[in-house]
């Protein structure tokens, strides 16, 4: 097992208690020390190569914070072990489809935790809707409220609201056609503590899905609402899962009236899911079977959550699912001798200039305005209010937070034409630009650099420097991951990807 934090003691719990655990690994040494003094006949590890490399080992668990499941998942997978990580298995669909590829190509099970679809209650409301117990499916919603821990690395759109859309589409057998979402960032800006996401179906069947973390309460219940009956899955109550036969009648064919009914408690088995979940893992490995939430279905529930952001990002514009005909919004503007790669998807009031190339799987974001003749390779992450102007190149992998700014002429006058004095500005492959960043012309941003939120940059930075201020200073190193490097004399190890690093005149070598 990878990762024993807030979620995975749940899973250290049931692992070792299923007897399936031989090693354990998290990069904090003190997590470690209380676990060993918990469960001492174990192994345990603070880097997860160690478990990777380990031929003994067939199967891993993850649950490292969401933005490692990609790198995590994706090591695992290549050093031949079978997968089951905790949602969302990645944070861009791209980066999903990739680990479905490399697990079939390496034969491996890669399987997903969406929990609920492993409760007794929701398999039940799915015989229910399966076998027309509701009647015609006419409407679904959920709640999934908390007054609960507060995350940076994530916003609660991705904390939450997987595990309702991942019910919401097995109950309906397919996916939305069109998804917005409205939220507030009420607690730390730019991230949302509240969303409320609408899913719309092609069978007119409409999904509603709030999820916050800033309620007095906690809550988490789904209602189905169907044509003959309507179901109440609650997670929190004694009486799991309800069915209420009330029916719309039409008095006259014109008056509709309600026709209340007493409610029926459902029996259902009184399992914990999580041990459900493992379990089923454990015999996906064993019998080489296709797991129940595989990869697969985990990038249906990607498809809809990247749909989501992007309306959360865009002031609740409607997102529609599928199809490369809906990757540059109605509202852009796009130069005839414009070309734009594969999988890239540009929103809302964006203007791409002449001959600009942008490379395939890049997000550009609204209000974005590119070239004439800039160079952007694939990856890419281009937030809101960012203007690339020519002379700019952006590498492969680099991420402009919201509203940076790039300048092409040093000293510029209104009432002077420059256009022949612009200046190249280069930022390497994985760098990260924080948001209202300013980068003055003639600056090359290194290879996984990381320049702070607001900091101006007037000179080169160097490869994994981390620069911060006004001008800006480099105040540290990043490992490729984005992780702070903490170095006690030349040598240390990532405390999240476990990659060795060395440092010497000044620049970094990463080992192994």
């Amino acid at each position: 097992m990878i990762g024993l934090g807030y979620w995975g003691r749940n899973i250290l719990r049931n692992l070792y208690e299923l007897g399936l655990l031989r090693i354990a690994c998290d990069a904090d040494e003190g997590t470690i020390k209380h676990w060993r003094e918990t469960y001492a006949d174990i192994d345990y590890t603070t880097t997860y190569a160690d478990i990777l490399n380990a031929e003994e080992i067939i199967g891993v668990v993850i649950s490292t914070p969401a933005g490692m499941h990609y790198e995590v998942t994706k090591a695992a997978l290549a050093a031949g072990k079978d997968v089951l990580v905790e949602k969302p298995l990645a944070l861009t669909v791209r980066e999903g489809e990739e680990l479905v590829e490399l697990a079939e190509r390496e034969g491996r099970i890669l399987m997903v935790g969406h929990i609920l679809q492993y409760h007794p209650a929701v398999e039940k409301l799915k015989e229910l809707v399966s076998s027309g117990g509701l009647g015609k499916i006419l409407y679904i919603y959920s709640n999934r409220l908390n007054i609960g821990k507060l995350r940076t690395e994530e916003n609660i759109l991705w904390s939450f609201a997987p595990h309702d859309i991942s019910v919401m589409l097995t109950l309906l057998e397919e996916e939305p056609e069109s998804v917005v979402a409205f939220g507030g960032d009420y607690v730390n800006s730019g991230i949302f503590d509240t969303t409320l996401t609408t899913l719309e179906f092609r069978n007119g069947v409409k999904g509603h899905i709030f999820v916050s973390w800033l309620h007095p309460y906690k809550e988490q219940k789904m209602i189905v609402v169907g044509s003959e009956a309507m179901a109440v899955f609650d997670d929190i109550g004694d009486q799991k899962l309800v069915m209420h036969p009330h029916k719309i009648e039409w008095k006259d064919g014109k008056i509709p009236v309600v026709q209340k009914s007493d409610y029926e408690v459902i029996a259902v088995r009184k399992e914990e899911p999580l041990e459900n979940e493992l379990r089923h893992f454990a015999e996906c490995v064993r019998r080489r079977r296709k797991p129940r939430t595989d990869g697969l279905e985990a990038v249906r529930v990607l498809r809809v959550l990247e749909m989501a952001e992007l309306s959360l990002t865009s002031s609740g514009a409607v997102g529609k699912c599928g199809g490369a005909g809906d990757s540059v919004h109605e509202s852009c503007y796009i130069d005839d001798d414009v070309e734009i790669g594969e999988g890239t998807r540009i929103w809302h009031f964006s203007h791409i200039l002449s001959r600009s190339i942008i490379g395939r799987d890049c997000v550009i974001g609204q209000n974005c305005s590119i070239g004439p003749d800039v160079r952007i390779g694939r990856l890419c992450k281009i937030q809101n209010n960012v203007s690339v102007y020519k002379g700019v190149t952006l590498e492969e992998e680099v991420f402009c937070g919201p509203s940076c700014v790039f300048t092409n002429v040093y000293n510029p006058r209104a009432f002077i034409e420059r256009k022949q004095e612009f200046m190249p500005t280069r930022v390497k492959r994985g760098a990260m630009i924080g948001a209202n960043a300013t980068i003055l012309c003639g600056a090359t941003i290194g290879r996984y650099a990381v320049v702070g939120v607001g900091a101006v940059v007037r000179q080169d930075v160097a490869d994994h420097a981390i620069v911060v201020g006004v001008p800006a200073r480099q105040i540290g190193w990043a490992c490729i991951c984005g992780t702070t490097l903490r170095f006690d004399g030349d040598f240390t190890t990532c405390d999240h990807c476990g990659k060795k690093v060395v440092l010497k005149n000044e620049e970094l070598r990463f080992e192994g």
